[in-house]
């Protein structure tokens, strides 16, 4: 009789627990939207389709090489973000567009960081 009980417990246990993880909410929205939080906490803002669109074609002018290096499409950026857009801004737009959209382009940023060290650690030796 109690291993019944035990087993019915279970069973309903289960049962709950897939429901619940059917009408779970999603663990994060869109990427999207994703992108257009992490700009907020830079301090960028506009029209949240218009800089997914952006930070789009810069992940294709970098996978397709229309851009050979981060700081193009840095350069490219501060030509089409709005004109108050700090340079420090237009870095934290460029890292949180390669985060987003195309990952594969990290090595890009990196190789972008170990270039302005060097040139800094030049200019002060």
């Amino acid at each position: 009789m109690r291993s019944t009980k035990i087993v019915t417990w279970l069973v309903q246990a289960a049962s709950l627990a897939m429901t619940a993880a059917c009408f779970a909410a999603p663990a994060h929205a869109d990427v999207d939207t994703d992108f257009a939080n992490q700009l907020h906490v830079y301090g960028i803002y506009g029209p949240r389709d218009e800089n997914a669109w952006l930070a789009k074609i810069t992940c294709k002018r970098l996978t397709t090489q229309v851009d050979e290096d981060a700081f193009a499409s840095a350069r490219f950026l501060k030509t089409n973000l709005a004109r108050t857009t700090s340079t420090q801004q237009v870095w934290q737009f460029l890292g949180a567009a390669v985060d987003a959209y195309c990952p594969e382009q990290t090595p890009t940023l990196h190789a972008a960081a170990n270039a302005t060290a060097e040139t800094t650690t030049r200019e002060r030796g």
